[in-house]
């Protein structure tokens, strides 16, 4: 799988961003893409998960309200819409591929590849 993840930068408190993610290579047409975010002190969290094929969702309880995930399957792109930022949403962004469910891949951390990532810093 290739990723190609873009949309990081830096906002202020209260502003909004959106991330995106480009997938390739998929062999199959079923897929979940998820967006996870990584802070050196405070470790790994899965953000939000969407698959290619249903209405099946995640959120992050810290997110819930403020982000919205939503899906291009035609460009294998899933993009991610953060309103109301807070600095304790500064992190690395990167999204995850796999065949696992969006439970098993934002609960259990179940994916075969992820991106670099992109940075999102919230800052005035």
């Amino acid at each position: 799988l290739q990723f190609v993840e873009s949309g990081g930068g830096l906002v202020q408190p209260g502003g909004s961003l959106r991330v995106s993610c480009t997938v390739s290579g998929f062999t199959s047409p079923y897929y979940t893409i998820g967006w996870f975010r990584q802070v050196p002190e405070k470790g790994h969290e899965a953000v939000s998960c969407i698959n290619s094929r249903d209405r099946d969702i995640y959120y992050a309880d810290s997110v819930k309200g403020r982000f919205t995930i939503s899906r291009d399957n035609a460009k294998t792109t899933v993009y991610l819409q953060m309103n109301s930022l807070q600095p304790e949403d500064t992190a690395l962004y990167y999204c995850t591929a796999g065949g696992a469910s969006v439970r098993d891949m934002c609960v259990h951390f179940e994916y075969e590849q992820r991106g670099q990532g992109t940075q999102v810093t919230v800052s005035s």
